[in-house]
């Protein structure tokens, strides 16, 4: 991986660039929330913070003892996976758009003015 350091051209600044490129290795952005391993469990506790979330949850968990069964096990857990699944896309879609656009940013030529 590339670093991105940017430093003034002049005498005083690039004699000391390589302590300071210790202390500052770089300036990358990056403003996603996700990666391929975290999205799952980090998308899904995200989404049970959410009240509406956890009453269909409620509801699909009461649907599972017979004593109180008012649908069909499948059906009651229908609308909760249709809406995760849909929220789970909408994060997805979002948070790839975010990587694009940090990846173009990052690799992009930068111009330094110094006095």
């Amino acid at each position: 991986s590339k670093w991105r350091i940017v430093f003034p051209n002049n005498g005083r600044q690039r004699k000391d660039w390589k302590q300071a490129s210790t202390f500052y290795s770089g300036n990358r952005i990056q403003t996603t929330k996700y990666t391929w391993f975290t999205f799952l469990p980090q998308n899904l506790f995200e989404q049970f913070h959410r009240l509406g979330n956890l009453y269909f949850f409620f509801l699909v968990v009461l649907n599972w003892f017979p004593q109180v069964e008012v649908f069909h096990r499948e059906i009651a857990m229908l609308p909760l996976i249709v809406v995760l699944l849909a929220s789970m896309i909408k994060d997805a879609v979002e948070d790839y758009r975010k990587y694009q656009f940090d990846k173009k940013i990052n690799f992009s030529k930068t111009t330094v003015y110094d006095k």
